[in-house]
């Protein structure tokens, strides 16, 4: 009798980076729970470790704990490198670490790469890898040498460039993460609203980790020849700056001219303005007291938050693209142009199922998430809304409920965060993935919509 020979069942790569960011996780979880990871006395909790180091991971900046006053300078140490390996992706430290070693990077390797990142195609991987962490690694630096004067002089040398360096991190990685705890627990960047520099510079740093490392390896390559640009370049600049723009006009004119603000003078509230324009693309940051933010204001700051940055950033969210794609099928539709448009170029229908796709599954994860903490939790559906926006666009801002939540309204910001961090349609072919496609197709039949 012929012996059948058992094959091994090879992960996927959608597999393979949902297991990546999970072991990431995992170990983090374990080092935040040693006791000298924590200030106080038998280390944290699983449950808080758990939450943290998936808030670090996931690039969100959601946390149960005031960073400062609460992790030693071992767990931020800790924290700061879950969040680079998040902001980074667990598949390209991962390669980045096998080419520092000298081992052969493998095709599994390099499609992996390529579905991590959102590469066009997978030549080049290598050299992108190589690009990656030197552009992370300079304009973290950067950052962390234009501010340390300031936080030099707030808080002595040693620990001056330590925040300097955190806070670079934190910002390129959209993460959110701070140390100003020190000052006021959980009050973030609130005294540091009228500062010019760190104002510009956590900006400039949100917006460069948000736009993606194609983005700007295409800026690299082609220079200041902006007609050569690809498609999605030009698509994530120009919603990039749309998405700065009026949602910062807006505030200015409308949020911050409220009476509540009077204690901001006009540098301050034009600072502000633009913070919170740029802060909600999944960075977490804030200059101002979010809970005193009118509710029209959380609305369009609950939007900018579902909406996130590019893809192949440290950013995440529906992506820029995903609302340009409806956007323009939904003017081809209007104006029944055919097949959608966008710089002179035809988005492939493919292209536009995915958008649909996302779009759908991040209103039902958001939503059913916010009503289910309103009913666990009785609070206002809004404030629980504005939580679950936070944790699915990988943000980290709060109205201030994250650190009272029950057990099980943590568990549904862990899940919202993995999900926003590794992507919706990731998660769902790591699950459904199957190795035979179907060649078959149904009858056809129309059916009304709208």
């Amino acid at each position: 009798m012929d012996r059948i020979p058992i094959h091994r069942r090879k992960l996927s790569s959608f597999q393979i980076i949902i297991f990546g960011f999970l072991i990431v996780i995992l170990t983090g979880s374990l080092l935040l729970m040693l006791p000298a990871a924590s200030r106080g006395v038998g280390g944290a909790s699983f449950q808080d470790a758990i939450f943290t180091a998936t808030s670090a991971v996931c690039v969100t900046g959601l946390v149960v704990h005031d960073t400062a006053t609460y992790w030693s300078e071992f767990g931020q140490f800790i924290i700061m490198i879950l969040i680079q390996i998040g902001g980074m992706g667990v598949v390209t430290v991962a390669v980045s670490i096998a080419m520092v070693s000298g081992r052969k990077i493998g095709l599994m390797q390099r499609s992996t790469m390529a579905e991590a990142i959102s590469a066009p195609k997978v030549g080049g991987i290598v050299r992108l890898t190589n690009f990656i962490l030197k552009t992370t690694l300079c304009f973290e630096l950067l950052g962390a040498a234009v501010m340390s004067p300031v936080f030099c002089r707030d808080f002595g040398v040693v620990k001056g460039i330590w925040y300097a360096l955190f806070h670079s991190v934190s910002a390129f990685c959209n993460a959110g993460f701070d140390l100003m705890g020190i000052r006021s627990q959980f009050s973030s960047l609130t005294t540091y609203s009228g500062q010019p520099v760190i104002n510009l510079m956590i900006m400039l740093l949100i917006v460069i980790g948000g736009i993606g490392f194609m983005t700007w390896d295409d800026i690299k390559t082609k220079r200041f020849r902006i007609r050569k640009y690809r498609m999605q370049t030009k698509v994530i600049l120009t919603t990039t700056g749309i998405l700065i723009l009026f949602p910062a006009l807006f505030f200015y004119f409308h949020e911050f001219s409220a009476p509540v603000w009077e204690h901001l003078d006009t540098s301050e509230k034009i600072w502000a303005s633009l913070f919170q324009s740029v802060t909600p693309r999944t960075a977490g940051f804030n200059t101002v007291d979010l809970t005193s933010l009118s509710e029209t204001g959380q609305a369009i700051t609950i939007m900018l938050m579902l909406i996130g940055g590019s893809p192949g950033s440290t950013a995440g969210g529906m992506k820029t693209t995903t609302i340009a794609v409806l956007l323009c099928t939904a003017y081809a539709v209007f104006g029944r142009n055919g097949d959608a448009q966008c710089f002179g170029r035809r988005i492939p229908e493919e292209t536009v199922k995915y958008a649909a796709a996302i779009l759908l599954m991040y209103l039902l994860m958001f939503l059913g998430g916010g009503i289910f903490i309103s009913c666990m939790e009785n609070l206002p559906v809004l404030t629980c809304l504005f939580e679950t926006a936070s944790a699915i666009g990988t943000v980290g801002l709060s109205l201030g409920i994250t650190s009272s939540l029950g057990a099980a309204s943590r568990f549904v910001l862990i899940s919202l965060m993995f999900l926003g961090r590794v992507g919706g349609l990731t998660l769902v072919y790591a699950v459904f993935s199957r190795t035979h496609p179907y060649y078959s197709k149904l009858p056809q039949e129309k059916i009304m919509v709208g």
